[in-house]
C-alpha cells in the first residue's frame, strides 16, 4: 500500500493538482480552479480521444482472439515444452518497445512483401499503402500487447482441473459444449485480466500511432506527449 500511494497516487494527485492551473512557461503558473482545462481537452481532442478507444479496443480483440488459442494449447496440450512455449511468448520482451515497432515499418513498408501479397490478392489496390493508417497503427498495438493478454489467460486455463472437463464429457458433453459449460467460464478472471493489461495501456500509447499511423492517426498519448515536450502546457 505504501508502495502505491507513493508511487501512483502521489504522481496521480499532483497532476490532479496542476491540471487546475492556469498560466504559461513564461510568465509561470498558479493555481486558479481552471476546470475548463477539463472542457477544452475533451472538446479540442475528441477526436483522439475516440480514435484511442477505437484502436485500442480493436487490438484488444484481435490479442484476445490471437491469445486464446496459443495459451488454451499450452495449458492443456504443452505437457513438457511449456516453457519454452512460455518463453517464445515473452521473447518479445528481450528486445525494446521501440525497436519491435520499428520493426513493423520494415514489415509493412510500401514496397515490402506484405504489401506486395495483399495487392497479389487483389485485398489492396494498387499503389495502396499500410503505414501512415490505421490498420498499421492496430497491428502493431496488438503485437506489442500480445504478451499482456497471453499469460493472464494461460496461468487462468492452467487451473481448470482437466477431470472438470472429463466429467462433463461423460455426461455427453461433445468438445464444444465442454470448452462453452466448464472451460470458458472457468477462464473468464484470465480474459477479464488480460482485457484490462491490454485495453488500458494501449489506450494511452502514442509510439505506435507515431511510427507507423502517422499525423493523421494520432492517439491521446500524442496530444499528451506533445503538449508537455513540445508545448511545455502542462495544464
Amino acid at each position: 500500500m505504501l508502495w502505491l500511494a507513493i508511487f501512483f497516487l502521489v504522481p496521480l494527485g499532483y497532476l490532479a493538482y496542476q491540471s487546475l492551473q492556469s498560466g504559461s512557461v513564461d510568465f509561470g503558473f498558479a493555481f486558479t480552479w481552471a476546470w475548463g482545462n477539463y472542457w477544452d481537452a475533451i472538446h479540442g481532442y475528441r477526436a483522439q480521444f475516440v480514435r484511442s478507444l477505437e484502436y485500442a479496443g480493436i487490438a484488444t480483440v484481435i490479442a484476445l482472439v490471437v491469445s486464446y488459442p496459443v495459451a488454451y494449447f499450452i495449458a492443456f496440450r504443452g505437457g513438457r515444452w511449456k516453457n519454452l512455449l512460455l518463453l517464445f511468448i515473452v521473447a518479445p520482451f528481450f528486445v525494446t518497445y521501440l525497436i519491435r515497432t520499428l520493426a513493423w515499418q520494415t514489415i509493412l513498408a510500401d514496397h515490402g512483401f506484405v504489401v506486395h501479397t495483399l495487392q497479389n490478392l487483389h485485398f489492396l489496390g494498387s499503389g495502396g499503402r499500410l503505414l501512415a493508417t490505421g490498420t498499421a497503427v492496430v497491428a502493431g498495438i496488438s503485437y506489442n500487447f500480445l504478451p499482456f493478454m497471453a499469460l493472464p489467460l494461460y496461468v487462468s486455463l492452467e487451473q481448470v482441473d482437466p477431470r472438470l472437463i472429463e466429467a462433463a464429457e461423460d455426461l455427453y458433453a461433445n468438445k464444444v459444449r465442454a470448452f462453452l459449460r466448464v472451460t470458458l467460464p472457468l477462464s473468464l478472471p484470465g480474459v477479464v485480466a488480460g482485457t484490462l493489461l491490454t485495453f488500458i495501456p494501449a489506450a494511452g500509447d502514442f509510439i505506435n500511432a507515431q511510427l507507423l499511423g502517422g499525423p493523421k492517426n494520432h492517439m491521446i498519448g500524442n496530444v499528451i506527449q506533445s503538449k508537455f515536450l513540445a508545448a511545455s502546457d502542462y495544464p
